[in-house]
């Protein structure tokens, strides 16, 4: 039996009339990627299958100082409590040798160390000399060598134990990351145009007075890379140059809050990026800022990043800074904010192939500006004539009408208001 032929033409069938239509680029959606580095600057990092771990504890201060509180005090006082007990054994071991912990000890002779006739008393006394209180109810005589050789070394290794816990608590106490915790940077990083090129910027700032010597600031982004050879780089970190670096050697001075920019140009990973391509990519840019701290001379280091979510495009940071009564002032409230401005959607590369897309943008934000003011304007203008309207209908309603008395006959008529 032969098929029985369509009505519709081949031609205007589904399939073939949907083939021709034209499609659009279809962009892949951004795979969620855990952060490198997190906005409060916590590296997102974890260490597993560490075989030697002997190698920590050739650095013990080190260690000690990069141990939670917790530990630290748990350590502090177990490492007092132990040295307390293991002279205290000592202190008892010489009463038990010379015999001063004999009952039937004649009372003429005497003993090495006064009043200690127990463990108790011994370990009381091992606490009186490593802290050196001295209460003076129980002290060293001079009838045992022993006695005077465990008390030098009980002196030594106390003063060795408190050297290393104090340095330990006051280093976890002036860690440099404490003053950190006052450098701000902007929660959102934004694209615009600035020089006729299209820049990558961020706000910096220092809440304390106290001023970072020294400080630079440097930008990585960080993106999952292929190498032609297929080798996979997860973390590939590629240094970014601001105009800072390229400028003073990457030394900014920090005295009120900085916008850092960086031209995106032939040499940058974003130069091929325009604002679709960025939303739907995976990099990270990661900024570090780092210096020597005025006041204790101990070098800082303050990190955060922003992902493409994170990244404006035609976008720009409003100004900050004023001036008041002859002194500069810095409103933080505004510190984040951005204003919309007017940028080119392409990437650099583009830009810098046809300079005139960047002229049609301003142009067209130019006439978008002006037909706004004008819409503004005419708004102004109906509701000033409009109140003028509803003004003269209200004196109107408040005139005072006229009132006519009517004189007898024969005389004049009298019309008052």
């Amino acid at each position: 039996m032969l098929a029985r032929k369509s009505i519709i033409p081949e031609e205007f069938t589904l399939p073939n009339v949907v083939s021709r239509i034209p499609r659009k680029p279809v962009f892949r959606d951004r795979v969620n990627k855990a952060r490198f580095i997190a906005k409060s600057g916590a590296c997102n990092l974890a260490h597993k299958n560490i075989r030697e771990q002997g190698r920590f504890l050739q650095d013990v201060f080190t260690t000690l100082v990069d141990l939670k509180w917790r530990f630290t005090v748990v350590i502090f006082t177990m490492t007092f409590l132990c040295s307390w007990l293991l002279f205290a054994m000592g202190w008892w071991l010489v009463a038990f040798a010379h015999g001063d912990l004999d009952p039937s000890r004649q009372a003429g002779i005497e003993q090495c160390v006064t009043n200690v006739k127990s463990f108790t008393s011994a370990f009381l006394f091992s606490i009186e000399v490593q802290v050196t209180i001295g209460f003076g109810g129980r002290m060293i005589t001079e009838q045992c060598p022993a006695a005077i050789t465990v008390l030098i070394l009980q002196n030594i290794a106390g003063l060795i134990i408190n050297a290393i816990m104090l340095g330990c608590i006051f280093m976890k106490t002036a860690q440099s990351h404490r003053r950190a915790e006052t450098l701000i940077f902007s929660r959102q990083a934004c694209i615009a145009v600035r020089n006729h090129r299209l820049c990558l910027m961020l706000r910096v700032g220092d809440l304390r007075k106290s001023m970072i010597i020294g400080a630079a600031v440097r930008l990585q982004v960080v993106r999952r890379s292929i190498t032609p050879e297929g080798e996979v780089i997860p973390i590939h970190q590629i240094d970014v140059q601001t105009e800072s670096a390229a400028a003073a050697g990457n030394s900014i001075f920090l005295l009120a809050p900085l916008i850092i920019c960086h031209t995106i140009d032939k040499d940058s990973p974003l130069y091929d990026l325009s604002a679709m391509e960025l939303q739907c990519s995976d990099l990270e840019v990661i900024v570090i800022l780092e210096g020597v701290v005025e006041t204790t001379g101990i070098t800082t280091q303050a990190r955060t990043s922003y992902v493409s979510e994170e990244i404006q495009w035609g976008h720009r940071f409003v100004p900050i800074v004023t001036e008041e009564d002859g002194v500069y002032s810095v409103d933080y409230s505004k510190f984040g904010n951005t204003v919309k401005v007017a940028t080119p959607r392409c990437s650099a590369r583009e830009l810098d192939e046809k300079p005139s897309i960047l002229i049609q943008t301003l142009q067209k934000s130019e006439l978008s500006h002006q037909n706004s003011l004008r819409k503004r304007n005419s708004v102004r203008r109906a509701n000033s004539v409009r109140k003028g309207g509803s003004m003269r209908r209200n004196n109107s309603a408040l005139a005072v009408p006229k009132v006519q008395f009517l004189a007898p006959e024969g005389g004049p008529n009298v019309a008052v208001t």
